[in-house]
């Protein structure tokens, strides 16, 4: 009986109607002041230095973001120097070692009564003028008037490329510039160097100094640009201008030959000629003491 007194105080606190409503607003008081202080001292934590004496949130230089724009350079495709690819014209191609008679003839440039190979395509937009854009992002190491290629710019790109676009003119960019694809460079002009093909650019692609074929590269990045296969046709095009030398040498010593033995045979003709002069003067000079005695006998 005394136990059971003694519960039953105990029991009547817990049936009063505030003591669990007062139990959770303690118990939630607690949780949210733990929280702050746990966001109070992170914050305590985050503004001291750290041992190294450097703050964590201070940004990167510009000569750590260069890298990244270099990298982004290099996986560029090679593009058109025309905004709208679609409605370009190719007026003349590259001359190929490797294309067929009848296309080699067709990428030859006649000027001043020789024939030359094109070194690049020239382009155009159906006779109209158009903005003649860069293929690839790059520096611009050329910008030179030029009366018989009708204007020239040249931009360096990344491993040894560069890409030439003459025949414009109201340049846009100047040396030193730097610029990104498709940025506009110049307007299409003629030149006096292919005057068939009217209002045009002349675009090429050249690797170390060595002209390639822009259709074979178009919408292919940088690293598509082989140096043995750039290395063979160099090689090719210095054996074909040897045997293009011995050509002409052969030629020169021919007409030489000729030359030399027309002379012979004129000097022959000449000797011939006074030969048969002196001997009619003796034919003459004989006749003459022959007449004088008929005259004397007549007499």
């Amino acid at each position: 009986m005394r136990e059971e007194e003694k519960k039953q105080p105990s029991q009547k606190f817990f049936k009063k109607r505030w003591v669990y409503p007062a139990i959770y607003l303690a118990s939630a008081a607690i949780i949210i002041t733990a929280i702050l202080w746990y966001q109070s001292a992170g914050t305590d934590i985050a503004e001291e230095p750290n041992e190294y004496g450097y703050e964590d949130d201070v940004p990167t230089s510009d000569q750590f973001d260069r890298p990244a724009v270099e990298v982004n350079r290099s996986l560029e495709n090679i593009a058109m120097p025309v905004s709208n690819p679609e409605e370009a014209i190719i007026e003349k191609g590259f001359y190929d070692e490797t294309a067929s008679t009848q296309e080699q003839e067709a990428a030859l440039v006649f000027y001043n009564n020789t024939y030359q190979p094109n070194t690049g395509l020239d382009i155009s937009m159906d006779g109209k003028e158009f903005d003649v854009v860069a293929s690839l992002s790059g520096t611009v190491t050329k910008v030179q008037e030029d009366s018989l290629l009708g204007n020239v710019i040249e931009v360096e790109h990344d491993q040894g490329v560069v890409t030439r676009y003459s025949s414009v003119k109201d340049f846009a960019v100047q040396v030193g510039d730097s610029v990104e694809q498709g940025q506009t460079l110049a307007q299409a002009n003629k030149s006096l160097l292919n005057e068939e093909a009217g209002v045009h650019v002349h675009f090429e692609i050249r690797k170390d100094n060595v002209a390639v074929n822009p259709i074979d590269y178009v919408n292919k990045s940088l690293a598509s640009l082989k140096d043995a296969d750039l290395k063979k046709s160099h090689d090719e095009d210095a054996s074909d201008q040897s045997v293009i030398g011995e050509s002409q040498s052969s030629d020169d010593q021919a007409a030489e030959e000729e030359t030399t033995s027309e002379e012979n045979t004129n000097s022959s003709e000449e000797e011939t000629n006074s030969s048969d002069e002196e001997e009619s003067a003796d034919e003459q000079s004989s006749s003459t003491p022959n007449t004088e005695e008929d005259s004397n006998e007549n007499e």
